[in-house]
């Protein structure tokens, strides 16, 4: 069952399709700041699944890059990866510095994989989860997996104004 997994949460979005980005939960326009790097990720099964037919997995996260801390968060699952029709969520929270601002915030991730369609992933920073000098941050992640299972990601990120 992890193999599957692993095989739905990091094997399927080889490049980025245009339903990867998402439309960003923003408290006004304004100038969004990128970043780029790569990230290590770790998958092992929890002790407790929600239902019959839901898998949970434990993730564990060292981002490099313009993004240098920790994630940890949980993935839950359910479908046949091995047929092609598969699902996942997952939210994570990452502790470091983004671009020179030290704090965490969290992301929300979901995915799809359906026979004869195109992988579909949104990765949403969670609002009103930026802690630190990343208290405020709002915007979006895409995620690529190279050739080799290399995971690079960009960061659209800006700050709500302060109150």
């Amino acid at each position: 069952m992890r193999t599957l997994l692993l095989t739905l949460a990091l094997g399927l979005f080889v490049a980025p399709s245009p339903a990867q980005k998402p439309s960003t939960v923003s408290p006004k326009a304004t100038i969004m700041n990128q970043g780029k790097g790569s990230f290590d990720v770790a998958m092992a099964p929890t002790d407790h699944a929600p239902s019959p037919g839901i898998s949970s997995m434990s993730l564990d996260k060292s981002y490099h890059g313009d993004l240098e801390g920790k994630g940890k968060g949980e993935m839950l699952s359910a479908g046949d990866p091995k047929l092609g029709n598969a699902g996942y969520v997952a939210i994570e929270m990452i502790h470091g510095n983004l671009n020179g601002k030290t704090g965490g915030f969290a992301l929300m991730q979901s995915a799809t994989m359906a026979t004869g369609a195109p992988p579909t992933m949104t990765v949403t920073i969670v609002p009103g989860s930026g802690t630190g000098e990343l208290s405020g941050i709002y915007g979006s992640m895409t995620i690529t997996i190279l050739p080799g299972g290399k995971h690079n990601f960009t960061i659209d990120y800006a700050f709500a104004p302060k109150k």
